[in-house]
């Protein structure tokens, strides 16, 4: 099984408990980056595939070609992944939502997958080392 095919049979997920077929999905955002990401994962991997064959039988290989090809899939599929654990972390209620742009995110999760920004504040050394005032 090629992984272009187990990128067809990838079972969808459910809409989310509670939700009902005509509510709107409040992640169909991300839901069809995953949907446009894993067609793209599966056509570069395809053409990787294919440049790689057309190399071996001319007998002259380009490996710095096929290194950024390999570069760009690999982008793509870890893009890939960390939307489809957004996803499931969302099915499951433990994400939240960024201060910046409101793109949902999984719990634990240091940076904004769609902004980049922190999700985490971070606390001054000032406040970590002053002492304790006794009354």
């Amino acid at each position: 099984m090629t992984m272009l095919d187990r990128m067809r049979l990838r079972p969808r997920p459910p809409l989310g408990a509670g939700a009902s077929p005509g509510a709107p999905d409040p992640h169909a955002e991300l839901r069809a980056r995953r949907n446009a990401l894993a067609e793209e994962v599966a056509e570069l991997t395809w053409d990787l595939g294919g440049l790689t064959y057309e190399m071996a039988i001319r007998d002259h290989f380009r490996l710095d070609v096929l290194v950024r090809r390999s570069a760009a899939l690999q982008e793509r599929d870890a893009e890939l992944g960390e939307v489809e654990r957004l996803l499931a972390a969302a099915d499951q209620g433990v994400s939240g939502d960024c201060r910046s742009c409101g793109a949902p995110h999984s719990r634990g999760a240091a940076y904004c997958w769609k902004c980049g920004q922190p999700l985490m504040s971070q606390a001054t050394s000032a406040a970590l080392i002053e002492p304790l005032e006794t009354s």
